[in-house]
């Protein structure tokens, strides 16, 4: 069978920096001055600064964003949600894909593969890319939908079956949440504060056996007992339901020395020069690091991903991949993990191959 490789990768966000915004006006959803003060505190220590939107943020201290989607005690309903979603899933599609050379190859792609926990429709985004580039109407089609955010590492496990069943194809992974359209009006400090990491971004890349860009080795799944209600998306009446417990990071922290070794298969833990750890949050990438015992300088691509952009979800961990595509040094060795409902690790083992 074939090696397969990521060839290339683009990345995309929205036109709105929402962050302070959002710190500025959380507040007033928390009745208890004590949890206001701690939400606050959180907030200085999360390490991130910016948190991109098409939910444009409105200057007036009082009004969260300028085109009243977000208006205090008549929050949308998920219709609401979902056709913002698609109005506006297309137009942060095309950016990142011309980003990454489209229309250019486009007879080229076999497979399409179209990630996304954060809305639905149909007829979906995946037939829109291939009318809006002109792909050809025989592409095969997969959408994977509301796994979280770990599900770009199944979305490359996919593509590399596909290469390895068929060493001709060429598979496009388009990776798209809109995460800070399902913002709820919560009464509660923990669901608050998992407002304060989320956000929008997109990322696409090429799958092939074309043998430059990152090589794709071995992919496996950890699920940890008793945990399943730790992490949660449902739909509701108004919008999609987050609940993000704030035993994660202490859960994560346990799994992974007793998990690590099955992880890295053949593979030494001295041997992995790159992490690209899903940066779910900055606790998160702090209990990573001291249940593997990585050094500062392992996760610093995942923390730069994190200040700049916060988490988006499934497309997260590609910005990071995307990062070490530009600047990691050819044959280094890398483990990808991610996290989501479950509790589940995803992890991915990759090498360098410029």
């Amino acid at each position: 069978m074939p090696s397969v490789y990521i060839n290339r990768i683009a990345t995309a966000v929205p036109d709105y920096d929402v962050h302070d915004k959002f710190v500025d006006y959380a507040p007033r959803l928390l009745t208890d001055p004590r949890s206001r003060r701690l939400f606050q505190r959180m907030a200085e220590r999360a390490q991130i600064e910016h948190r991109y939107s098409y939910v444009k943020p409105d200057p007036a201290p009082d009004s969260l964003d300028c085109d009243d989607f977000y208006v205090a005690g008549r929050f949308p309903d998920t219709q609401t949600r979902m056709r913002f979603y698609e109005d506006h899933a297309l137009r942060l599609a095309s950016r990142t894909l011309e980003k990454l050379g489209l229309p250019q190859g486009v007879d080229e792609v076999t497979h399409l593969i179209v990630v996304s926990c954060t809305g639905f429709y149909a007829p979906g985004l995946d037939l829109q890319i291939i009318e809006h580039f002109g792909l050809s109407p025989s592409v095969e089609r997969t959408t994977v939908g509301f796994m979280g955010c770990y599900a770009a590492i199944n979305a490359l496990k996919l593509a590399r079956h596909i290469v390895r069943s068929e060493a001709g194809a060429r598979v496009l992974v388009l990776n798209l949440e809109l995460c800070t359209i399902h913002l709820q009006e919560a009464d509660d400090l923990e669901k608050v504060l998992s407002f304060l990491v989320f956000a929008d971004g997109c990322t696409a890349c090429l799958v092939s056996a074309e043998s430059h860009g990152i090589e794709l080795l071995d992919f496996r799944a950890v699920i940890a007992p008793q945990s399943s209600e730790q992490i949660t998306w449902r739909i509701g009446r108004l919008g999609f339901d987050m609940h993000l417990s704030g035993r994660v990071p202490h859960t994560i922290g346990g799994e992974l020395p007793v998990s690590i070794e099955a992880i890295l298969g053949a593979h030494r833990r001295e041997d992995i020069a790159l992490w690209a750890v899903h940066p779910g949050g900055r606790s998160v990438l702090d209990a990573v690091a001291s249940a593997l015992h990585l050094r500062d300088d392992d996760l610093r691509y995942s923390r730069d991903i994190l200040r700049r952009f916060g988490n988006m979800s499934s497309a997260t961990v590609m910005f990071i991949l995307r990062q070490m595509l530009d600047r990691a040094p050819p044959a280094a060795l890398g483990c990808a993990l991610a996290f989501g409902p479950g509790l589940t690790t995803e992890s991915m083992m990759f090498r360098m191959a410029h």
